[in-house]
């Protein structure tokens, strides 16, 4: 598959902190792919080089054929993490206006505009005032704008940021029909859930530096798969269990407690039930669970996504 994106041993330093560290991945044309990582990782950061928002430190970029992402700008369509519109302008103004910025005539900005809102459900709210839409509408105008001039790629920070969750799964229908009209769509998010429905490909970030590329099945396969047991059982007799090789207490009430027990590579969970029933184990419930993408991330980088990693650097604001 031809790469719309190459990055090659990339870092950005800020002073003497460094944000991102040799980072190295690819992005094939017409792939949905997720940029996931905690809050701080260097996402941010790594997505203003590419556009060449910020010049790198070292390494390499190449997007669409350009070392600078200014020298094909028209041909790429941004949503940042910081959302801004208008407030006294429409949607149908707002998107013909940041369509005319990448070269759209403002005629056929207002049409595409006047289609798109409606094929999202927003035709009846095109006469109003931005600042009178919903922040989920309001979101789904700014992601038109971004998309309006039918850019070859993508590039969406956060998209899902501060959205319930019907607005979470329209945002996400638009991306699948971003690429299914041919482009590339690179995302960042630190919610992993909305990775494992959308994304060809996973590029996983901690502190700067790639954990992991490759698919999601892939990824969730360096995951250990596990039990959740519950009923009156101490971790000690969990622990003991054929094929088990760790557990932790999800949560306790009473004598009861709910155990996660994760199976050694090749374990059977068939195997520890049938020895915890013969040994007269109290299992008032039991479900063998795959791993997640976040269980993956979680033992891929010892650390959660969910973690706020933002480092204060100096002089700077807070990188990300």
């Amino acid at each position: 598959m031809t790469a719309a994106l190459t990055l090659e041993g990339v870092s950005k330093r800020y002073g003497d902190f460094q944000a991102v560290r040799d980072l190295s991945f690819q992005v094939g044309r017409g792939q949905i792919c997720g940029f996931l990582g905690p809050n701080g990782a260097g996402k941010t950061s790594t997505l203003r080089m590419i556009l060449g928002l910020q010049p790198v430190t070292s390494g390499r970029i190449d997007i669409l054929g350009a070392d600078d992402g200014r020298k094909v700008r028209d041909r790429i369509g941004f949503l940042p993490e910081e959302r801004g519109l208008y407030k006294k302008m429409t949607p149908v103004d707002a998107i013909a206006f940041f369509g005319a910025l990448k070269g759209l005539p403002t005629g056929e900005g207002r049409k595409r505009a006047r289609e798109l809102l409606d094929a999202q459900g927003l035709g009846a709210s095109k006469r109003k005032k931005m600042k009178e839409l919903s922040k989920g509408m309001a979101q789904k105008v700014q992601l038109i704008a971004s998309v309006v001039h039918r850019p070859e790629f993508v590039i969406l920070d956060e998209p899902f940021s501060g959205l319930d969750p019907v607005n979470q799964q329209g945002l996400e229908e638009m991306i699948r029909g971003l690429a299914a009209n041919g482009a590339t769509v690179l995302f960042s998010t630190h919610v992993m859930q909305h990775a494992e429905r959308l994304c060809d490909k996973v590029v996983l970030l901690a502190r700067g530096q790639k954990a992991f590329e490759g698919t999601v099945a892939e990824a969730r396969a360096t995951a250990p798969r596990f039990l959740e047991l519950e009923g009156d059982i101490a971790v000690e007799q969990a622990r003991a269990l054929p094929g088990v090789s760790g557990v932790e207490v999800v949560s306790q009430s009473g004598g009861a407690r709910i155990l996660r027990a994760a199976l050694a590579q090749g374990g059977r969970g068939q195997e520890a039930l049938k020895a915890a029933f013969l040994n007269g184990l109290d299992v008032r419930r039991f479900e063998l669970r795959e791993p997640t993408l976040h269980d993956a991330f979680i033992g891929l980088t010892g650390d959660s996504p969910d973690q706020d990693q933002s480092v204060k650097a100096p002089g700077v604001e807070v990188v990300r």
